[in-house]
């Protein structure tokens, strides 16, 4: 997988799709990330240059659980492309 803005975006896009909000924030965060669920809110080390924050939202969906009727036909074959990749 290319670490590039496009992936990044498309990985946004999918996570912004199932109603989660992300936002890139300064603090002190141990993983990089943090994740409000009653928010449906990931909050991310924002001094993450792409490639730290692909890797971060990658995580990120491997935990989390994301509804396929949320989501298109391009973008389902986005998400299992990424996911196959990470494992």
């Amino acid at each position: 997988m290319k670490f590039s803005k496009t992936n990044l975006l498309k990985l946004e896009e999918i996570l912004a799709k199932s109603g989660y909000k992300i936002r890139y924030e300064k603090g002190n965060f141990t993983s990089g990330y943090c994740i409000v669920d009653q928010k449906k809110m990931i909050i991310i080390n924002k001094f993450f240059d792409v490639e730290g924050r692909i890797h971060v939202l990658l995580d990120i969906l491997q935990n989390i659980d994301i509804k396929e009727e949320d989501l298109d036909q391009k973008d389902l074959t986005h998400l299992k492309n990424f996911l196959k990749e990470t494992t």
